[in-house]
């Protein structure tokens, strides 16, 4: 009897927002998929959030799909640098998964620290499914996140750009200074910072 290898993919969201955690998902798709999430699991990034949060719901209801999540939060961010908080959250998201996988594919080219096989995978989300799943997994759950963030900060419009520097969230900063939810190591945030501008507590 062969039994069949465990494979796990892995992908974050949250490198680049000047505010909020990095998220990482870590997920397991069985066999054979429902070919309306076969057809459709790809880069979040290419996919309406709306088409993200349907997928997302059907993954979660889909049998024998595996799930783990994990986050870096904002202190930690400061204390490891992006990548090392990315590299963390990967991590905790693969320990999360309900059985230990054989083997991780990761989405880029830095692997987590891990006591099983990686593999590394520039463009992943797009090209395996596990990676592309894990992709949806994370953006669906940092957004709901930043959205709910943003009812105790109004102002800086995470509700619509998740705490990336789009041109209205550096308005907001300049006039409303950062939050506790701020990384204050990224460029604009120090800045103001450093030139002890507003801050909200």
């Amino acid at each position: 009897m062969t039994v069949q290898r465990v494979v796990a993919g892995v992908d974050e969201v949250g490198r680049g927002p000047l505010a909020g955690p990095v998220v990482a998902a870590a997920v397991v798709l069985p066999r054979q998929l429902p070919p309306s999430l076969a057809d459709a699991i790809g880069d979040s990034k290419a996919l309406a959030a709306s088409v993200r949060e349907a997928l997302a719901g059907e993954l979660r209801a889909c049998r024998g799909v595996e799930i783990g999540i994990g986050a870096a939060s904002v202190l930690e961010i400061a204390a490891r640098n992006i990548l090392g908080a990315t590299l963390l959250a990967m991590r905790r998201a693969v320990l999360r998964l309900p059985r230990p996988p054989d083997l991780v594919l990761v989405d880029g080219n830095r692997p987590p620290r891990l006591d099983c096989s990686v593999r590394c995978i520039v463009g992943g989300d797009a090209t395996e499914p596990a990676i592309g799943a894990a992709s949806i997994l994370a953006k669906v759950l940092r957004d709901r996140l930043m959205t709910r963030l943003a009812l105790r900060y109004p102002g800086y419009g995470w509700e619509r750009n998740a705490g990336y520097p789009t041109a209205s969230h550096h308005a907001a900063l300049q006039q409303l200074g950062p939050t506790p939810h701020h990384r204050a190591g990224f460029g604009p945030v120090a800045r103001l910072l450093a030139g002890s501008g507003p801050a909200r507590g």
